[in-house]
């Protein structure tokens, strides 16, 4: 096949640029040169996407900067230089003889000019997007902190970011994802904070991802990590630049993808499923409490369901005497087992909660007051449930909603609990909590372990893990990530 080229006939260029890209009636051609008499070789013509570039800048810094244009000096042969220099009235430029990359900054919202007698193309910045505000996060709200979030164009991500850290330290390596979509996407991290065989292995294992296109960072998030088929996380993500800083201090890297949200953040420690950047902003004492409670909600979440079960089949035994003859006498009529109630309230408490999620928010409410009172109310006067069962399953779906980022995490190690417990009873209760710990001890993120950080591995990293410290206690940085483990300065 033939390799196209730039020419230095504008007449040839334009064809080329309409062949490559077909009958697209978004981008638009248009032809001028300067009104002055004496410089009428300075023939030019633009390509633009239209709706993704700022009409302004184009309208007065290219067009009518070179139409009204006046030369004090001789323009040489090099004409697409002189209209960069002394000409165009814009603060991003780049000359370029690729057709590809032409098309592909054409695509992105620049604008592609051409001058009669040149063989390059000159690319001017006109990125004009339409974007949303950055409002607070819907899904990470806080009561005290920062209210901005993440927006979908990765510049104004890396702006936020920026404005967090502003040192020359910060820096922002840029590539594109996807091949057929060629999505730009980005790794930020702080040189002597995050490892550098951490960096380098991140950037391996990008470029080995494979995909005709990437949308968001889950895209990715799913074929980085280690572990393909476990059920807890491999990365972080978050929609809040305060956040992403703070990871990027503690030695992590931060991935953003544009037309997402959401920044990953690697590697990641199982620890940060219950740290919450309110517990930054709040007393120690309060953090503290709050911190506990998630770690505890996620231990009754998994593990409620699962002893009720072992306990009402195999060991009635171990329940007191008037608290087992009264969950007995409130079966009486129930047609179905322990486990046939504890299956079908979960599969109902689930179909509520996605059906929750999916609905607009002036219905949501509604939705949970007829869903978890109502319906439940009228299971019970049916006999269909027994109230203990009920109790048990809503108290271990709330509980689960302490620990929002380990919810799908949740789901499959209740249900594997539950599992053992109907066929082993508390034996098969211990057994899956072992494997569940062994699962933890074994997987790791970019080399760190996933229960690093934890004050039981090394008691001198108790200062943010189960419990905040009071921050003048809080002076080293993370030793299982950082590059180095100084002491950070005051300033």
């Amino acid at each position: 096949m033939k390799t196209q080229k730039i020419t230095s006939n504008i007449e040839e260029n334009i064809k080329l640029m309409q062949q490559m890209l077909g009958d697209d009636k978004t981008v638009k051609l248009h032809r001028f040169r300067p009104a002055d008499k004496t410089c009428t070789n300075l023939e030019c013509c633009l390509f633009f996407v239209d709706g993704m570039v700022n009409s302004p800048l184009v309208n007065d810094n290219i067009i009518r900067a070179v139409v009204t244009h006046r030369p004090t000096v001789a323009i040489g042969r090099d004409k697409l230089t002189y209209i960069e220099q002394r000409v165009l009235q814009t603060n991003e430029t780049s000359q370029s003889s690729d057709p590809e990359q032409i098309i592909y900054s054409l695509l992105y919202g620049d604008t592609i000019v051409f001058c009669d007698g040149c063989d390059k193309a000159l690319i001017v910045g006109s990125k004009n997007f339409l974007r949303r505000g950055t409002e607070e996060p819907p899904n990470e709200p806080l009561l005290k902190g920062p209210r901005e979030g993440f927006t979908e164009p990765i510049l104004m991500n890396i702006s936020l970011l920026r404005r967090k850290i502003r040192n020359r330290k910060l820096k922002v390596e840029y590539f594109q994802l996807g091949e057929i979509t060629q999505t730009t996407c980005c790794i930020c991290y702080i040189e002597g904070c995050a490892r550098q065989d951490i960096v380098d292995e991140l950037k391996r294992r990008l470029n080995a991802v494979r995909r005709d296109g990437i949308l968001d960072t889950n895209y990715i998030a799913e074929q980085i990590r280690e572990t393909k088929w476990s059920p807890i996380r491999n990365t972080g993500s978050t929609e809040r630049p305060d956040v992403a800083a703070a990871k990027l201090l503690e030695g992590r890297i931060a991935i953003f993808v544009d037309g997402s949200p959401v920044a990953l953040t690697v590697p990641y420690i199982f620890l940060e499923a219950f740290q919450s950047p309110e517990d930054y902003y709040v007393n120690f004492f309060f953090a503290a409490i709050n911190r506990t409670l998630r770690i505890m909600g996620f231990c009754l979440s998994i593990s409620i369901l699962p002893i009720f079960i072992a306990l009402m089949r195999f060991h009635r035994e171990l329940i007191p005497s008037q608290l087992l003859l009264s969950m007995a006498a409130s079966r009486q009529g129930v047609p179905f087992s322990i486990t046939a109630e504890a299956i079908m309230l979960l599969l109902a408490f689930e179909i509520l909660r996605e059906a929750g999620s999916r609905t607009p928010a002036s219905f949501g409410q509604t939705l949970s007051v007829v869903g978890g009172l109502v319906v439940g109310q009228a299971a019970v006067d049916a006999h269909i449930v027994s109230p203990a069962m009920l109790i048990v399953i809503a108290f271990s779906g709330i509980t689960g909603l302490i620990a929002p980022k380990l919810k799908s995490a949740i789901i499959w190690i209740r249900l594997t609990l539950m599992i053992l417990s109907m066929v082993l009873g508390l034996y098969g209760y211990i057994l899956g909590m072992l494997w569940l710990l062994l699962l933890l001890s074994e997987q790791s993120s970019f080399g760190i372990p996933t229960l690093s950080n934890m004050p039981v591995v090394r008691l001198g990293n108790a200062e943010d893990s189960i419990i905040r410290f009071p921050f003048h206690l809080m002076r080293k940085r993370d030793r299982f990530i950082a590059g180095r483990s100084d002491t950070l300065s005051n300033g």
